[in-house]
């Protein structure tokens, strides 16, 4: 789950993993008395795949404020990662890419703290950049939802569980368009893999997904008129298997928690796309 080798280290290896129950245990030490922690100490964060690279900066920038503590995040899809914390994973901290996800949490009291909103965001319509999608059939310049929804056109979104699924359904009933998707995927970063990789001739996706491949090149974006007809509130909260782990652990979860809304949290937010909770 270690990601700051790469950008995109902490998002590959949390597919991999968003699809099964983390089994190992992570060994987790204490903080001393004066509120610093030990050397060794290792806090679990599960964050939703549109997070992978902006928590990875603030991975960072947390253990540069604590020393001797490393971050390992699991990154996946939200819905993948509430029943993870159902079946018993080992995890510190939650961020969700949804408040439905969250609720399903809390109502399990898997929860020790209240969630708090930290972040928003919208969907966005992308294309390949350069290679357009196999396809025998010929296809409109896709400018609009309308488009990508019309006969012959491989559109992919996220699966109806997950937040960024659930937001294309709403953009859509709201446009009155009826989607048709080729396939649905269990993550953002997996639709966001179909396009650029000219499997899907059109996907929806967040606009900070959309912002980071745009950078890339690899991407075009396609703004959407309703997009604010589906915003998606981003909640954190500290784990109950946090207090588990000792009397100061939860004190270093909340402190994370903390530091994502903090200014500097926020700041780092802010510049990958993400709005103002």
């Amino acid at each position: 789950m270690r990601g700051r080798t790469g950008r995109n280290r902490g998002l590959a290896l949390g597919l991999i993993v968003g699809s099964a129950i983390v089994g190992s245990g992570v060994v987790l030490a204490g903080c001393s008395a004066s509120g610093s922690a030990e050397s060794g100490t290792t806090l679990t964060v599960f964050a939703a795949a549109s997070l992978g690279d902006s928590f990875e900066e603030l991975a960072a920038g947390f253990e540069q404020e604590n020393p001797g503590v490393e971050v390992e995040y699991n990154v996946a899809g939200s819905s993948s990662l509430a029943e993870q914390i159902l079946a018993g994973a080992p995890a510190d901290v939650f961020a969700s890419a949804d408040e439905p996800n969250m609720h399903t949490v809390v109502a399990a009291g898997e929860n020790s703290g209240e969630p708090e909103p930290f972040a928003t965001n919208v969907l966005t319509l992308v294309t390949p950049a350069d290679i357009p999608a196999d396809t025998s059939a010929d296809i409109p310049d896709i400018t609009s939802l309308e488009d990508a929804a019309a006969e012959g056109v491989k559109l992919v979104v996220c699966a109806p569980q997950v937040p960024c699924g659930r937001a294309a359904l709403d953009v859509a009933e709201d446009a009155g368009v009826e989607l048709s998707p080729v396939s649905e995927e269990a993550s953002v970063t997996d639709v966001l893999g179909k396009v650029t990789s000219g499997e899907a001739d059109a996907g929806l996706v967040y606009v900070t997904d959309a912002l980071g491949a745009g950078a890339r090149e690899s991407v075009n974006a396609i703004e959407l008129e309703n997009a604010h007809s589906a915003v998606n509130t981003y909640p954190i909260t500290v784990l109950a298997a946090a207090a588990e782990n000792g009397p100061k652990h939860p004190e270093l979860a909340q402190r994370f928690v903390d530091y994502v809304l903090s200014e500097d949290g926020q700041s780092v937010l802010e510049a990958d796309g993400f709005g103002a909770p």
